[in-house]
């Protein structure tokens, strides 16, 4: 109890800033670490953190990589492709390992989320219509979960990750931790709380050859050195520091039909208090489990944002030999920029 106590008490204490300061829309670095990762996120409206298992769990709430997986195992890959717009392609991998036993409830992840923003003409003022070569941009976060069962319900676990964004020649890298906790309850036919802390780190920088000219020092006298190296000064942006509550509830809870509700509320430092629901539609057997999802994201933001129905379905398909392989399909509409496309592939063993 005490241990429950005092994790409680981080979460409210790292949580303050952001829940009762005001609010500083859209000035952070590095907005791609809270986009979401995978299709069952993505079609649960983001409601993710509060119910959530396998190697996903490292991109959304780290104590779930302890909890038993979809097939029941300790042991998963994940693998995941979003087709965002603009060519814009979104990239995810993790695994997880189980350390001390398939049973013991501690597990190691590793993670990496990649954005590639494609290739883009390099213009100048002159040559308005490209110069012939190309620049690239992208976003990256690589990191390491560990998380375990501190007793048989309350799961916890933390992330350690470096982040990286580079345009052209420029850079900017940091380092980051996420935590999260998972508290399996007996009410409601196994209510979930949960809560996460994202990216509680450093402040990115922008670096490189691009911010540097030549300057003279003392344009008033003559004869001295008027090519002095030096670099434009870049600002420090915070990290889009995140803090998740939520729950989920079982309406049905049967041996082959199971349907869930789950919402979270959200708060970072750089928008809105924020909430998301979802609710999945399951049916489950022994050999397969086929899931429909549907979500509602970003219900306080209203028309700030430019999506919030999000839907999609899934299957996970168990093997004679103990693995299992699961596919996940999500769709999220953008009234103004197209629809998006997001596929995941995951390996139970």
């Amino acid at each position: 109890m005490n241990k429950r106590l005092l994790i409680l008490q981080l979460f409210v204490l790292l949580a303050t800033t952001p829940l009762f300061g005001q609010s500083r829309v859209g000035t952070s670095a590095a907005p791609f670490l809270t986009m979401g990762v995978g299709a069952k996120g993505m079609a649960l409206g983001h409601a993710n953190s509060v119910y959530v298992n396998g190697a996903e769990a490292i991109f959304w709430n780290p104590s779930g990589i302890s909890l038993k997986n979809d097939a029941g195992t300790s042991s998963s890959g994940f693998f995941s492709v979003n087709q965002y717009f603009l060519d814009v392609d979104i990239y995810a991998t993790g695994l997880v390992i189980p350390v001390g036993g398939a049973d013991s409830g501690k597990n190691f992840g590793f993670g990496v989320n990649y954005v590639d923003y494609g290739r883009m003409e390099i213009r100048t003022v002159e040559d308005q219509d490209g110069i012939g070569a190309t620049f690239g941009a992208h976003d990256l976060s690589v990191g390491v979960t560990y998380a375990q069962n501190l007793t048989e319900a309350f799961h916890f676990g933390g992330t350690a990750k470096l982040v990286n964004q580079k345009i052209y020649d420029m850079t900017a890298s940091t380092f980051a931790v996420d935590l999260g906790f998972q508290l399996v309850t007996d009410y409601l036919n196994g209510m979930i709380i949960g809560a996460s802390i994202s990216n509680f780190g450093g402040k990115m920088q922008m670096s490189g050859v691009n911010s540097l000219f030549f300057a003279d020092p003392d344009p008033i006298s003559e004869g001295n050195n008027d090519d002095i190296p030096a670099n434009y000064f870049m600002d420090e942006w915070e990290l889009p520091l995140s803090f998740k509550v939520g729950m989920m509830v079982p309406l049905i809870r049967q041996e082959n039909l199971e349907w869930l509700v789950m919402s979270e509320a959200q708060q970072t430092n750089d928008n809105d208090l924020n909430l998301d629901s979802g609710s999945e539609l399951s049916y489950l057997s022994n050999t397969v489990k086929f899931h429909v999802r549907g979500g509602y994201k970003d219900l306080l933001l209203g028309d700030n944002v430019d999506s919030h129905f999000t839907y999609g379905a899934g299957f996970t398909l168990k093997t004679s030999t103990g693995m299992a392989i699961g596919v996940d399909f999500a769709q999220v509409p953008f009234e103004y920029l197209g629809q998006t496309t997001i596929i995941d592939l995951k390996i139970y063993y």
